[in-house]
């Protein structure tokens, strides 16, 4: 059985790229008004320069039924026309008990996804029925990149001074009994992202922010990357999908706006010493 790191390895070296693609699809800005159809001309156009997909479950289920049978349809075109890319399921699950063994047999069984978003909130125990899915990655929500994640996420406990969004990065490597657990940290606090680095200094950490929320990149890349240059998703959504809304630019738009953000995250790589290896032929 492969894990879900070292499917992130392959997808990631396959490509070399980083690179993980949002399909968020919102229809007041796709160029064409079908979901389905949008989604593959994102996927033909990028699907040699990213290591992920990652649908945003709220933009499928706010088109009711139609919005997921549009997301099954999506995943099915991912694993057709890309099947070493992780299909990551944004959707920030987390509840307690029976709940939950529901919520993983969704996103695992049902929708297949190779990962997804969780909500840690409620503890290990409560997260047992997501971790024994030991080939899936539990992607836990850790410090999140809007500007409001202060309110919480900052705050000390107790004596120690520790802030939460700390412990729930220690908790995550104690609880990480099937090495498939892996974290949320926003592109736009990289202080942060450095410090969860250390914590966990070998877990997958999904990097959100890139693009429209405006993420610190080189400083993020640099402090976000594991010790041999990876493990680390960077995540656009808006900045490719919707790099144009004119049916007949926006594949070609979104290509090239993948690719620039792919060579600017490989050149940073570059000069942080932590180049791809050449991909054998």
């Amino acid at each position: 059985m492969t894990g879900f790191r070292q499917k992130l390895a392959i997808a990631s070296q396959a490509t070399q790229s980083l690179l993980c693609v949002g399909l968020d699809p919102d229809p007041n800005l796709m160029a064409v008004p079908d979901i389905v159809d949008f989604n593959r001309a994102i996927v033909d156009a990028t699907k040699d320069l990213v290591c992920a997909y990652k649908p945003n479950m709220a933009f499928y289920e706010a088109q009711g039924s139609a919005g997921i049978i549009a997301l099954e349809a999506t995943v099915a075109y991912i694993r057709d026309q890309a099947p070493d890319v992780i299909v990551l399921g944004d959707g920030k699950r987390g509840d307690i008990g029976s709940s939950n063994t529901q919520y993983a047999k969704a996103m695992f069984d049902t929708w297949g996804f190779d990962a997804a978003t969780f909500n840690g909130y409620a503890g290990v125990e409560a997260l047992g029925p997501f971790i024994d899915y030991e080939d899936k990655g539990i992607i836990i929500w850790c410090r999140s990149s809007n500007e409001g994640a202060l309110e919480l996420q900052d705050q000390a406990l107790g004596s120690s001074g520790k802030r939460l969004f700390e412990h729930v990065a220690e908790s995550a490597v104690r609880w990480d009994r099937n090495t498939n657990i892996g974290l949320v940290v926003g592109a736009t606090y990289p202080k942060d992202l450095a410090r969860v680095r250390q914590i966990a200094p070998e877990m997958p950490i999904l990097l959100p922010g890139v693009g429209a929320q405006q993420g610190q990149l080189r400083e993020s890349i640099l402090a976000g990357i594991d010790p041999a240059g990876r493990n680390l998703i960077v995540s656009s959504s808006r900045g490719i999908t919707y790099a144009s809304k004119e049916p007949a630019t926006f594949e070609r738009a979104a290509r090239a706006a993948a690719d620039d953000l792919r060579q600017l995250v490989n050149t940073i790589l570059d000069e942080a010493g932590k180049p791809w290896r050449p991909i054998s032929t």
